[in-house]
């Protein structure tokens, strides 16, 4: 269903930046179990902590798991899973217009009826 509307093309623009999206306990579990290593050295390791947030390192400006794609694509966070079929696109089209333009693996020739559409089912089964 998702491919209708997106397909991932690893850019790394959704990557980019001086922050990432925050953790849950949930994409920390992930996280170590996909890369092997227990809680406590991906957190040394990988992570940062900012009054309670807990994010990705940033390495010259992108996630720290950035490498010509994602390197943790399965175990990724669920925000990044999420992104960019964010529920905003279906409150507004500037929010579908504003993300197309900023994702080239978001299929936007189909339209913005029929991207809404797709979405919608998407995120009912979620």
């Amino acid at each position: 269903m998702e491919e209708e509307i997106f397909e991932c093309q690893q850019c790394g623009y959704c990557c980019h930046g001086e922050t990432t999206v925050s953790l849950t306990p949930e994409d920390l579990s992930r996280m170590g179990d996909y890369l092997g290593l227990p809680e406590d050295e991906v957190k040394e390791k990988y992570l940062r902590i900012t009054d309670g947030v807990i994010q990705m390192k940033i390495v010259d400006g992108h996630c720290i798991f950035f490498d010509d794609g994602c390197t943790i694509h399965s175990g990724k966070p669920w925000r990044c899973s999420q992104w960019p079929l964010h529920p905003s696109i279906l409150a507004d089209e500037d929010n579908f217009k504003a993300i197309n333009r900023s994702c080239p693996g978001i299929k936007g020739e189909v339209g913005y009826k029929k991207f809404c559409e797709v979405l919608r089912r998407i995120l009912d089964h979620k």
